[in-house]
């Protein structure tokens, strides 16, 4: 009786050095993935805390004051409680830097808009934005940084009201070189308390605010006197059409 052909049979697979390899790259791959999204997660819940500890507690400053701090020798700075700001101050810096403060969620969609139609010809920079990179960031123009000030403005105006915006931002802007919060800058220009500024000194402030190092309060140049004038101006508009019902006072 003839014999029946069977089909030969397949060699076992065998794992051979390229397929470890493949699986050690894989397995490698999972555990950096996981290890990214762990690190992702840790810094934004530290970001978070940092950020709802400052709604209760005053910021000890920013990079950029440790800098100049480290560059001078010393620095001028004193913490005062917005209550214990004249409200005027207030309304001149929103006046000078961010008209709708207490309007918009962090950005200002209308001044973006005119920067973009304008060619990037004025600044879009709300007061929010720049509290964020004065208290948590480094001052320059790279995009991590920018990355960085968007999420954080938006967590700083989910977890902070107006008020506590305002007050960190008065306290920590630079006035002069090495002068940093309201209340060091009018002892500093005027020999007065922050509550004691007049609409007149508290203009005056707030327009040396984007060129603290070149411009000066106490001894005003021309422009300085006229952008003065134009924040008195501001102040008093936004007082009376309701923009600066979110400032307390």
């Amino acid at each position: 009786m003839p014999r029946k052909k069977t089909a030969p049979k397949k060699p076992p697979y065998r794992t051979g050095a390229p397929h470890r390899a493949f699986m050690g790259i894989a397995d490698a791959l999972r555990w950096l993935r996981r290890w990214v999204l762990r690190s992702v997660a840790l810094v934004l819940v530290l970001f978070v805390g940092w950020v709802l500890l400052y709604r209760f507690v005053a910021p000890p400053g920013g990079l950029f004051m440790w800098q100049e701090y480290r560059r001078l020798g010393a620095i001028e700075r004193t913490w005062v409680p917005l209550d214990q700001i004249a409200p005027v101050m207030a309304r001149a810096a929103v006046a000078a830097e961010d008209a709708n403060f207490c309007r918009h969620w962090g950005f200002d969609m209308s001044a973006i808009r005119q920067v973009i139609e304008q060619g990037a010809t004025r600044g879009a920079s709300t007061i929010s934005q720049q509290t964020v990179k004065n208290v948590f960031l480094w001052h320059g123009r790279d995009w991590t940084r920018k990355a960085l000030e968007s999420g954080l403005t938006l967590l700083v105006e989910a977890a902070w009201p107006k008020t506590r915006i305002i007050e960190i931002y008065l306290n920590i802007a630079e006035f002069d070189e090495g002068v940093f919060g309201v209340g060091a800058a009018a002892r500093h220009y005027f020999g007065t308390s922050a509550a004691e500024l007049s609409a007149v000194q508290a203009a005056r402030l707030a327009a040396v605010l984007p060129a603290p190092k070149s411009r000066n309060a106490a001894n005003p140049s021309d422009f300085v006197q006229r952008r003065a004038a134009q924040i008195m101006d501001g102040a008093a508009t936004i007082a009376r059409d309701g923009r600066a019902d979110c400032l307390g006072g």
